[in-house]
């Protein structure tokens, strides 16, 4: 190339770049944070080249093959030469170098800011972030930000309490948690675990039983009542003490109606009294409060501290005050015999409350009178459940014109009827609302059957035949159904598969179901509440009639039925084991 040659390239080089310059910021403002990738500079490479060779008259055949271009650009590492007449042969070189440069151009080769770009790795998922980290050691660094992985953790749901300097790693503890949530769920399809029976009161009949997050309460005929906390393992459960006169000793009054939460538990009595204790403070009750007639329904918020009681015609809803006081917070009055009643979750200052009547049934809000949400003369409701907006209650149909027995799901803000779900020749036994997943809702019902209720579209998503006598306790999550009918049966089911993964058999009806990821609780409850005589057969024949409360952990590695029962559990020198007519031969070492 003559110096003629080179000046024409130079001249028509500057005047390109020129131009899409002007152009480029016409079309957009110029970002100081975004920088200019390769592509767009070598297409002006191209350009420019091709103007060139047009420019010089230089016919095709005289073109550099690509192989010259290498033979160039391998020359073009040695060092620069000196000002003169080699500087066009290094522009010819730096432009050839450019020009095999071109095929390793990288995907993602633009500046941006490191917030900027966490928060587009924000919106991928686990998957789609572990193969972003396979693309550059750039995008290894942003898809490895523990701000992200910490994210994934709390929308899985993995240590919801903690706060994001508590761990140094989060994509590691979020794989730990993955591989023992994988763990937990092999283990429940497998029955792997360890089963507990919770030891039982001596010549007293289970009346009810109710567990909240692991901790058990439980009261019987003899007016005991006692919690136990599976979540220690240690099954010695302290009695919550009454009030009671103990003159008279076996002569205190029936415990109806149990309920626990995180800190309190309350339980109501035959002659209807409630007695209500703050498990933070003792095992003396903190209020007492009394009645005229029996206690038909008792109902504790989740959370929150407020009781509501169903006596006669009367609804009493009870709150502490902000000096700690026990008071009414409100009185309704209905006008027959409430038969479910169940406060409102998350409703702040004012407490919320649905109780149902016969056919009737209330909506009940502190500072305002008691209005009726649903009402058809002649349908009883047979069950109830509430969660945050919406209520969801089976109705028995009845009468000339049948329709089929039915649950309707209520809007408590819009207080209308949105869906009629169902139509069942049997009664609803039980609804679990609260607990199952969005736009889901599962149901119990006496032909035997546990169905699936899709709330988007008002059908039932899955129907399954499970027990032999009716479902009498129900409840679901993201892809298992635990269920108990009156014959004693409990039934586990993965409904994702429609297939029964396990069942285990009590003598008794199932009267409470309740588990989470890593334990279960059921309590079979007897229809009788009569003690039956104990010096015939001691032991055998008491156990048969008294019923029974189960602890499952899946969190250990070991069978479930090779699990050391509370028998085998008692060391030689425990008084209670004197109790059993089996001789402790062969006692469990606890060490």
């Amino acid at each position: 190339m003559d110096d003629h040659g080179l000046e024409e390239f130079r001249r028509r080089w500057q005047e390109e770049l020129a131009q899409a310059q002007a152009l480029r910021k016409r079309r957009k403002p110029r970002r100081p944070e975004v920088a200019v990738g390769r592509g767009e500079q070598a297409s002006g490479y191209l350009a420019l080249a091709q103007g060139l060779l047009e420019g010089a008259g230089r016919p095709p055949a005289a073109q550099a093959t690509q192989a010259e271009r290498r033979e160039a650009a391998s020359r073009s590492r040695s060092p620069p030469a000196r000002e003169g007449a080699g500087g066009g042969e290094q522009l010819v070189d730096q432009l050839i170098r450019d020009l095999n440069e071109m095929d390793d151009v990288p995907f993602f080769d633009v500046q941006l800011p490191y917030e900027l770009a966490v928060n587009i790795f924000q919106y991928l998922d686990r998957k789609d972030l572990g193969r972003c980290a396979q693309v550059s050691k750039m995008w290894k660094v942003i898809a490895e930000d523990e701000v992200l992985w910490y994210r994934l953790c709390q929308q899985e749901g993995h240590l919801p309490e903690s706060s994001i300097s508590d761990y140094s790693c989060w994509k590691l503890i979020f794989q730990e948690c993955q591989a023992r949530e994988h763990m937990l769920r092999t283990n429940w399809k497998n029955r792997k675990g360890a089963v507990s029976e919770l030891e039982h009161i001596p010549e007293a009949v289970l009346c009810d039983v109710h567990s909240h997050d692991g901790v058990v309460i439980a009261g019987y005929t003899s007016g005991d009542v006692r919690v136990w906390d599976t979540r220690t393992w240690d099954y010695v459960a302290p009695f919550l003490e009454s009030e009671f006169e103990e003159d008279e000793p076996g002569m205190q009054p029936y415990v109806s109606f149990v309920r626990i939460n995180s800190s309190l538990a309350v339980a109501a009595y035959e002659d209807g009294f409630l007695h209500i204790w703050d498990l933070r403070t003792g095992t003396c009750p903190v209020h007492r409060f009394e009645h005229d007639a029996r206690i038909q329904a008792l109902a504790l918020s989740r959370e929150g501290a407020t009781v509501a009681t169903a006596s006669a015609f009367d609804v009493v809803m009870l709150s502490p005050s902000e000096e700690g006081y026990w008071q009414i917070a409100a009185e309704f009055e209905v006008q027959k015999l409430v038969d479910y009643l169940e406060i409102v979750p998350d409703t702040g200052r004012y407490p919320v409350a649905i109780a149902t009547a016969g056919d009737l049934v209330y909506l009940l809000k502190a500072e305002d009178s008691a209005r009726t949400l649903h009402y058809v003369y002649g349908q009883p409701v047979t069950c109830l459940d509430v969660s945050a907006n919406h209520v969801a209650f089976g109705v028995k149909s009845l009468g000339w014109v049948y329709e089929g027995n039915k649950i309707l799901v209520y809007s408590l803000e819009a207080e209308r009827c949105l869906s009629k779900l169902g139509n069942a020749l049997g009664d609803f036994t039980c609804v679990n609302l609260r607990d199952s997943p969005p736009n889901l809702m599962v149901s119990g019902n006496m032909d035997r059957r546990v169905r699936i209720h899709d709330l988007r579209t008002d059908k039932i998503a899955l129907s399954i035949s499970t027990h032999q006598l009716g479902v009498s306790a129900i409840q679901m999550d993201d892809w298992k159904i635990v269920s108990g009918g009156e014959e004693g049966l409990v039934s586990v089911w993965d409904y994702r598969m429609n297939q029964k993964l396990w069942e285990v058999h009590s003598r008794h009806p199932v009267r409470h179901i309740s588990f989470n990821s890593h334990s279960l609780i059921t309590a079979n409850v007897p229809y009788e509440r009569v003690v039956r005589n104990s010096d015939l057969d001691n032991f055998t024949t008491h156990r048969r009639h008294r019923g029974l409360i189960h602890a499952y952990e899946f969190a250990v590695d070991q069978l479930a039925f090779q699990s050391p029962l509370p028998i085998c559990r008692s060391s030689c020198d425990t008084v209670a084991g004197s109790n059993y007519d089996l001789a402790l031969a062969f006692p469990h070492n606890s060490i």
